[in-house]
Parts: C-alpha cells; sequence; structure tokens
C-alpha cells in the first residue's frame, strides 16, 4: 500500500510511490569505461502544499564484495508533475551539466527523455538521457540510458533500490 501524505500537493499524489528514502545497489558499464557495480542512495521529498518533488541521489563505487571503493555521482533536482500524466524534471550536476527531462507517469511507472542538456565549458560530452523509473514487487527498479562522449544513446546504468524510510518521513523542512 502507498503511504499518500495529507499535506501532499494533489498534482503530486500520482508520483507519492516515489517518496522516501531507498537504497540499493546497480551495474553501471559504458563503451568509454570498464563495467563497474555501484550502491546508491535516493530520496524523494516533499515541501507540504507545493506542486514538486525534491530527488536526491548519491552513489559509491563497489567492488566485487560489495565494499565501497569511493564516491561517485550525485545528482539533485525537481520532479514537477503536469496535467494529462505528464512529468517535469530538472537535474544539476556537480559534473558540469544541467538537464530537463518530460515524461509520462503511468501508475507506478515513470518514463523519460532529456529535452535539454546545458553544460559547463569543462564538462565531459553529454547530450541526451533517456530514464525509467518502475516500482516492482515494492523496490524502486530504473534502467538510464545516455548519448555521451561520441556515442549514440545506449544503457549505462540499472539498479533495484529498497525502501528504508517511508513518504511520512519525506517532507522537506
Amino acid at each position: 500500500m502507498i503511504e499518500i501524505p495529507s499535506d501532499l500537493h494533489p498534482d503530486c499524489v500520482q508520483l507519492a510511490w516515489l517518496l522516501g528514502r531507498w537504497e540499493g545497489a546497480g551495474l553501471g558499464d559504458y563503451p568509454t569505461i570498464e563495467a563497474f557495480r555501484f550502491g546508491q542512495e535516493v530520496q524523494f521529498g516533499y515541501v507540504p502544499g507545493k506542486p514538486f518533488l525534491s530527488y536526491e541521489s548519491r552513489s559509491w563505487i563497489l567492488d566485487d564484495d560489495g565494499n565501497l571503493v569511493r564516491p561517485a555521482a550525485r545528482e539533485t533536482g525537481y520532479w514537477r508533475p503536469q496535467p494529462d500524466e505528464e512529468v517535469e524534471v530538472l537535474l544539476t550536476h556537480p559534473t558540469g551539466f544541467v538537464e530537463v527531462y518530460l515524461g509520462r507517469i503511468e501508475s507506478a511507472r515513470v518514463e523519460l527523455a532529456t529535452r535539454g542538456v546545458l553544460k559547463t565549458e569543462t564538462a565531459k560530452d553529454y547530450r541526451s538521457g533517456h530514464r525509467l523509473y518502475g516500482l516492482v514487487n515494492g523496490n524502486l527498479m530504473y534502467v538510464y540510458e545516455m548519448a555521451a562522449m561520441g556515442h549514440d544513446l545506449q544503457p549505462h546504468l540499472s539498479a533495484e533500490l529498497k525502501r528504508v524510510a517511508g513518504a511520512g518521513e519525506a517532507a522537506d523542512q
């Protein structure tokens, strides 16, 4: 059962299944790097009465035994549900780029594609992304494809995350 906080903005109810803190592990690969394992923590929160969810993701490279090797990617942003089951997602990365996604919400599934990417002068080549998030047997599953470093859109990351804190703990202060 999905917990819907009483002070959640009505537009955000269709994304309430994302609320909370999620932890787990995944796999990454791309033609320009060696395949790797990573651990991840994702937090979806909300500001009471506001029509968006806050989002933060932190990840770490793991060795073959699941031990932390070093910090990896981070991203922060906002998920803004729109009429007709659409959602706008804004993500910022400390590596020098900002992404704007547009997607569709279908029950406990969201598919997103970039509408735009802005980069700093020192950021690596990154042109577009495609993400799919879904609630499967109570876990948050996702896949992420990207077009970067001269390559067309192709798989980069996938993970399975378990909820470790619920929606009631997801309100931003």
